[in-house]
């Protein structure tokens, strides 16, 4: 697919937003990858936005992986069961998502935003278990949670974020702080698995992929930094991710009704 410069400089610009949310909340990043590659970029297939997008956010996910890790913000075991479940759901979801018309798709990605917003607003004031981790008593529930979450991922093309933080505190009790880092790399897993099916059947346009993932890397360094601070405030990351779901999936059901409205 052949882009215009300025199309490019948007992607790097867009990258740089998607950078910052995932260091800012472990998710989030995907939620904006697509519409942005889509209603931003320019990029007319919306299939091909979302193997790009999948394969953008893994690799800045990975990278605000890193950050969070020196923090000591990651439980490795509870992120290692979800993400190997969640793999497995990822490819089932990516399958089916190829074969579903691309404009219902991102109709159907902003209503599960709503769904999902809703459950992190109500659930805001929560602190959770800072000292929680994952045994062979709660790893079934762990990895049920992982392969559903996946499954959802893949479907839509997302890193999955959004919904593998409140899946990580629903399965687990741990704080906001813990299931943003720990649900890194469970996105990176998942984005690699959906990118690489999107792959196959000539769905990512790697030189776009590339100056996304430029402008993430240093829009993460500014999100996990704030992370930080909003950490001691009770409620206020879960406040913010919620609102940021809700202003994303309002746009994109707005869009997607106009575009199936106009067929």
């Amino acid at each position: 697919m052949y882009l215009e410069p300025v199309q490019y400089g948007l992607g790097a610009l867009s990258g740089g937003l998607v950078g910052f949310t995932l260091g800012l909340f472990g998710g989030g990043g995907s939620i904006l990858a697509v519409p942005l590659m889509v209603y931003v970029v320019g990029v007319p297939n919306p299939h091909l936005a979302i193997g790009t997008s999948a394969f953008a956010v893994a690799a800045n996910a990975f990278a605000n992986l890193l950050g969070h890790a020196r923090f000591g913000n990651v439980k490795w075991r509870c992120a290692g069961v979800y993400s190997l479940a969640g793999v497995v759901g990822a490819f089932v979801g990516s399958s089916a998502g190829k074969m579903v018309d691309g404009q219902h798709l991102l109709v159907f990605f902003a209503l599960l935003m709503l769904v999902v917003g809703a459950l992190m607003f109500r659930g805001r004031g929560a602190e959770g278990d800072p000292g929680v981790q994952c045994s062979r008593e709660n790893a079934p529930k762990v990895a049920t949670f992982g392969i559903l979450t996946g499954i959802f991922s893949g479907f839509f093309g997302i890193g999955g974020g959004f919904l593998i933080v409140p899946g990580l505190i629903a399965a687990t009790g741990m704080p906001v702080l813990f299931a943003i880092g720990s649900s890194l790399v469970a996105v990176t897993a998942f984005g690699l698995t959906t990118a690489l099916n999107y792959a196959f059947s000539g769905l990512v346009d790697w030189v776009l992929a590339a100056v996304f993932i430029g402008g993430g890397v240093v829009g993460g360094l500014i999100g996990a930094t704030a992370a930080r601070k909003l950490a001691a405030r009770k409620g206020a990351l879960n406040t913010l991710f919620a609102l940021l779901i809700f202003i994303v999936a309002g746009y994109m059901l707005f869009k997607g009704y106009t575009q199936l409205s106009a067929t």
